[in-house]
């Protein structure tokens, strides 16, 4: 799935350690219409969605961060695949 244009997959290596929200599953979801973005969280309870503009910013934030310590696309589909050859 990883190799769809509009899929991007990016992998942060085991060798990066601990970072905010590491153990917390974050979908940020954007559109042309600025106002629209939402982010999902997976909780205990079901599925949260925040839209305030201070929580957005926070997330934004969040997951900038994560991508300068993420692999590149090819090398996170070969990280995935390494991985997988290992088990």
């Amino acid at each position: 799935m990883s190799e769809h244009e509009h899929i991007t997959v990016l992998v942060i290596p085991f060798a990066a350690g601990a970072f905010p929200a590491a153990g917390q599953t974050v979908m940020y979801a954007h559109g042309p219409v600025v106002q629209l973005d939402t982010v999902q969280l997976d909780t205990a309870m079901g599925p949260l969605f925040l839209t305030a503009e201070a929580q957005l910013d926070k997330y934004r934030t969040i997951l900038d961060r994560h991508e300068t310590r993420a692999l590149q696309p090819q090398a996170s589909r070969e990280f995935v695949n390494a991985v997988v050859r290992d088990l």
